[in-house]
């Protein structure tokens, strides 16, 4: 789905009290966001993401239940218009500064005190999307590369439902990364709900500790993330299989845009390089 598609779906909604046109784009992945006045509208890549979409809505209405720091449903029924599902949101003020890593801390010591919501939450399923951003990719990738994430996947997979938790499991993020925080006037905010599920609460703490190793994240930024939470991940033995899983995941995701983006590709060849080599020093870049 490229913006033109996105923004003929924006229209065909008949969400917004203006044109599609003037809408901004906020963002283009497995939705594309758009923005206008004071909404922002999410439409999906496809009608497989439907669920998640419903899903999505119930959750922040959860949290909003709670008194949880969130983003807010406009409306709290998920469309599907020309096979897209779209959700209409409020649209959040300016932020007054980035969201570091003490605020994705705070939140998440939030999020893994609430209870289970009366509504069924998912298992994390880091390595679900993996055979459609394969098949997405297509033959811009090496079909050797394709296997081997596919191999790898089975293999985490196998490994992460075998672990022993440290925390207790109930309700988590699924993405806890500062870019899923925005940080308005009143403080930190939880946005990109649609991976909440019901798991390890370690899976949110891995998410930093691979900040830390692949993305360039500073080691005194961690250190701050950990010290607010409270507990350092890596210091549980099951942290390298959630980590791998995760590595698998991140590989596969992009891969799904190498058709359209040579910038893809070469991010693509570079991360599952580094996975055959088994060198976790080699820097991944965000795409």
């Amino acid at each position: 789905m490229d913006e033109a598609r996105a923004r003929n779906v924006l229209a065909a909604a008949g969400v917004l009290p203006g044109p599609a046109r003037d809408a901004r784009l906020l963002a283009l992945g497995e939705n594309a966001v758009f923005a206008a006045g004071d909404l922002v509208v999410k439409v999906g890549r496809d009608a497989e993401l439907l669920d998640r979409a419903r899903r999505e809505l119930a959750i922040a209405l959860w949290l909003a239940d709670a008194g949880v720091p969130a983003v807010r449903a406009a409306e709290d029924t998920a469309l599907l218009v020309e096979g897209h599902p779209v959700t209409v949101w409020h649209r959040l003020p300016e932020p007054v500064r980035p969201a570091d890593p003490r605020d994705v801390a705070g939140l998440l010591r939030v999020v893994h005190a609430l209870p289970s919501p009366s509504f069924e939450l998912p298992p994390r399923d880091l390595l679900g999307g993996v055979e459609r951003w394969l098949r997405l990719a297509g033959d811009a990738i090496d079909p050797a590369d394709a296997a081997y994430l596919r191999e790898r996947r089975d293999g985490f997979a196998a490994a992460a439902a075998a672990l022993t938790p440290h925390l207790p499991p109930g309700p988590i993020h699924g993405d806890a990364l500062p870019r899923n925080v925005h940080v308005g006037p009143d403080g930190p905010v939880l946005v990109d709900l649609e991976t909440f599920s019901a798991d390890l609460r370690e899976h949110d703490l891995v998410v930093m500790a691979l900040a830390r190793d692949r993305y360039g994240l500073p080691a005194e930024a961690y250190d701050s993330f950990t010290e607010a939470y409270g507990w350092d991940v890596r210091a549980w033995e099951g942290c390298a299989v959630l980590r791998g899983a995760r590595e698998t995941a991140s590989c596969a995701w992009v891969a799904q845009h190498a058709p359209s983006s040579p910038k893809a590709l070469a991010e693509f060849a570079r991360r599952v390089a580094s996975l055959r080599d088994g060198d976790e020093t080699v820097r991944w870049y965000p795409f």
